[in-house]
């Protein structure tokens, strides 16, 4: 069973930082795939950063410049640095996995149960 483990988030600031991590936890898989996207009430869920074994990294307009992604691969490990915060930032935000599992052909998705990020003063 293929897990993804999200930690971090919370309350902060406008203009302050937060760290959001992502693990893949189980055994005998590979990913594609790994990133964030976030929702807020009354929006569809957006890319915020993601990294895929094909591309560079992506980011979303909105944050472009203020957050930072990066992955441990050796862990299936990402980590969301997210620097200069602002209230329209305050959203669930969600990990994201495109993951094959050992026998199988295709990739599937996979999803984090979510963080809160709010950012308030």
């Amino acid at each position: 069973q293929v897990q993804l483990v999200e930690s971090g988030g919370g309350l902060e600031h406008p203009g302050g930082s937060l760290n959001l991590s992502c693990a893949a936890s189980g055994t005998d898989f590979d990913t594609e795939v790994m990133g964030w996207y976030r929702q807020s009430p009354g929006k569809p869920r957006e890319l915020v950063a993601r990294y895929a074994t094909y591309s560079d990294i992506r980011y979303g307009d909105s944050v472009q410049g203020r957050f930072t992604f990066f992955r441990e691969s050796a862990k299936n490990t990402v980590h969301l640095q997210m620097n200069d915060l602002k209230p329209e930032d305050t959203a669930v935000y969600y990990c994201y996995a495109s993951i094959r599992r050992r026998g199988y052909v295709h990739y599937y998705d996979y999803w984090g149960q979510g963080t809160q990020v709010t950012v308030s003063s």
